[in-house]
């Protein structure tokens, strides 16, 4: 028996959580579920991917994740089953939700879900609830050790899987610069993709001034001078901070405040945050 994990864009203000815990107990009512999110913004496939990225690695191996974001239900997308190089299991719609894992943590195998066994009794005429009909059903029986990996479906190449368009961080002179990937939802802080082994090759240390300018396709949203910190008691609530998350990539939030709200900052690749060592100002 291993845990079994899920996450979706569903909410819970309705019964369709509800009903994927009710098929995967009806597989085994000995499993463990827990929930990694069902607040992904609805469609949202880059969110899924990299709400996966800052959780999966911290599960046991063995762990199965079920993720349903799933905007092309019903369509002709895969559903495929993974596991990672850590020996994790990722069950989902093959629609890019693997694009962080794929890159930062590395898929060992992946196989096509065969629907012919791997799908709740009774549902073959459902096109729309493939979360609860087939990605829950089929990690409910792996995670009961009722089937095994290869008893998923056939294999395919690990290259086939789906990744959604990434831009990568770079060191341009005396900068790096890089995409604003996500959110930190709950407090409104804004997770880069640049990683602080690249950040560190500014020479900047703990308590040292950076110059941040952020940008979309369309114009400067923000610029200023920042202190980068190590926590954020380092600098008077409501004064903004560059610090290093927890996914070790660098971060941009005010102490006790929304960054994103408070300059109505977004994410995606058009997001373009620069970072470098702040100038030094000589007053006469």
């Amino acid at each position: 028996m291993k845990p079994l994990v899920f996450q979706s864009d569903f909410g819970t203000v309705d019964g369709a959580v509800s009903a994927m815990y009710g098929v995967a107990y009806g597989v085994d009512p000995g499993l463990v579920i827990s929930n990694l999110t069902h607040e992904i913004t609805p469609y949202d496939i880059w969110e899924a991917s990299y709400r996966l990225i800052q959780t999966v690695s911290y599960w046991p191996r063995g762990t199965v994740f079920v993720s349903v974001v799933d905007p092309g239900v019903g369509s002709t997308r895969r559903s495929i089953a993974v596991e990672t190089n850590g020996g994790h299991y990722i069950i989902t719609p093959d629609n890019g939700t693997l694009t962080h894992v794929k890159r930062m943590c590395g898929i060992r195998a992946a196989r096509i879900i065969d629907e012919s066994t791997n799908r709740l009794q009774g549902s073959g005429e459902s096109y729309t609830f493939h979360g609860r009909d087939i990605y829950a059903f089929t990690g409910a029986r792996l995670a009961a050790g009722v089937i095994t990996f290869e008893q998923v479906g056939p294999a395919v190449e690990v290259d086939s899987v789906i990744e959604l368009p990434v831009v990568d961080a770079k060191l341009e002179g005396d900068s790096v610069s890089g995409t604003i990937d996500v959110l930190d939802v709950r407090f409104g802080s804004l997770w880069t993709n640049i990683p602080r082994e690249l950040f560190a090759k500014l020479g900047v240390p703990h308590g040292g001034r950076l110059e941040i300018s952020i940008e979309n396709e369309t114009r400067m949203l923000y610029k200023n001078i920042l202190t980068y910190a190590k926590s954020f008691a380092d600098v008077c609530v409501g004064e903004p901070l560059v610090y290093v998350n927890s996914l070790d990539c660098m971060a941009v939030a005010i102490n006790q405040g929304s960054f994103a709200r408070a300059y109505n900052i977004g994410t995606g690749n058009k997001w373009k945050i620069h970072i470098r060592r702040a100038p030094r100002v000589i007053y006469e």
